[in-house]
């Protein structure tokens, strides 16, 4: 996201930032050439450019893109078709090279150990280092397209109050949000295979990632002291010049950019269509403004519940996304849950009922909602869509209407 958020109280502006792959036409592989894009569109390979309300960037590789608001946003109302139009100029551009934009979390058949491409322009450096120190040849980090959200805080206590509500929902997002259960040309048995893949990309240095799941922090100093520090201490040997000593080499599914007053959240699988995409970060938002306001629960149960205990759960909802099976009878509570066991579907729902009708004002954003609430992930509409015999050209007819999907504007059914 460009621009910052700095001095905007909670919930009163967001940003956003999507990720999308680059693909061939004709047989949908990765497409190595977002420096071309660039090129085409500032007259250099640069790094950013702004498309009006929409701005443009790299990212660690030269088959991805990233589309984001151009600085915070108060409402996502419009905002769909921001991203839309914006989509529609990059696919312009995208024609004379044979590629086109695609939606989804994972690549369902790329080899990244042939088919990776580091970006080599602008800020270069970083990226030499990452794939020095990690090598990002891996699906981990080389294959995996993600929603960002940020939402601001303007004092020590209102960001307190967010990463705990952060924390805590983490978790249950994959029941929205899942998109990938396919890798390598097959099911994996995952609905959100992008996320089992994340958590182990820094495995040379476990403490980038951590549980995914961020430790509970009371203010700046705790955050700083728990979870940075240990990160640099751990990334010196490796990195004597400091250049990924900074905030966001740290990669939880949360995130603080003090940089920029915000938290950034990581978790998010890439959808079919923007609208999807706003839907998801809807309904997240409305879930964390319940929690921070401490309208179900307090700001101290909601630090007291263990880190581990968050990230057991995270695991099962990446695995089983809506339909997993939530017993943690703690954890209900933490949402004021009526029940003593819940499918995440229903838990999101009940959610949803509790946080009412906000930012809603957008009918494609409200028609992606129900599409999400009722229909299940876009992981299960994949899953569904291809059926249970895998075959290269199933496989690549699936994705070509997702791309379409993307194109248009529309969701997708999973169903012929």
């Amino acid at each position: 996201m460009t621009g910052t958020l700095a001095g905007y109280p909670l919930f009163t502006a967001s940003g956003i930032e999507i990720e999308y792959m680059i693909v061939d036409r004709d047989r949908l592989d990765v497409l190595p050439v977002t420096d071309q894009v660039m090129l085409r569109a500032a007259g250099a390979c640069v790094s950013d450019y702004e498309d009006g309300p929409i701005a443009w960037s790299n990212e660690l590789v030269l088959h991805v893109m990233e589309l984001k608001t151009n600085g915070p946003v108060a409402t996502l109302t419009g905002v769909p078709a921001n991203f839309q139009a914006s989509l529609h100029h990059v696919n312009d551009l995208l024609v004379d090279l044979n590629g086109m934009l695609l939606p989804t979390a994972m690549h369902p058949w790329m080899d990244p150990h042939a088919e990776t491409r580091l970006w080599p322009h602008e800020s270069s450096e970083i990226y030499a280092t990452f794939n020095r120190i990690f090598d990002c040849r891996g699906h981990g980090w080389s294959n995996l397209q993600s929603l960002h959200l940020n939402l601001p805080f303007a004092n020590e206590r209102e960001f307190t109050l967010l990463h705990a509500a952060m924390r805590t929902l983490l978790p249950i997002m994959p029941a929205i949000a899942a998109s990938s259960p396919l890798m390598a040309g097959e099911f994996t048995g995952l609905m959100d295979t992008r996320l089992d893949a994340y958590r182990r990309n820094s495995a040379r240095i476990p403490c980038i990632t951590g549980a995914v799941i961020p430790e509970p922090v009371r203010g700046f100093a705790d955050y700083q002291q728990q979870i940075l520090e240990p990160i640099y201490r751990a990334l010196a040997p490796h990195d004597p010049e400091g250049i990924l000593c900074h905030e966001w080499v740290n990669a939880r599914g949360a995130i603080a950019r003090f940089e920029r007053n915000t938290i950034e959240l990581r978790v998010l699988d890439t959808q079919e269509t923007p609208a999807a995409d706003l839907a998801v970060a809807t309904l997240v938002t409305q879930a964390l403004k319940q929690l921070a306001a401490e309208r179900w629960t307090s700001l101290e149960e909601q630090l007291a519940i263990g880190t581990g205990r968050l990230a057991q759960l995270l695991l099962d909802h990446v695995r089983d996304a809506e339909l997993t099976v939530i017993r943690d009878q703690d954890y209900l509570r933490l949402f004021a849950f009526p029940g003593r066991q819940c499918e995440a579907r229903e838990l999101w729902q009940y959610v949803q009922e509790c946080a009412g009708a906000q930012d809603l004002e957008d009918p494609a954003i409200r028609s992606a909602m129900t599409s999400v609430l009722h229909q299940g992930t876009l992981a299960r509409r994949i899953c569904r869509a291809i059926g249970k015999t895998l075959r290269r050209t199933r496989l690549q007819e699936t994705y070509r209407r997702l791309a379409q999907c993307l194109l248009n504007g529309e969701l997708f059914v999973g169903i012929d």
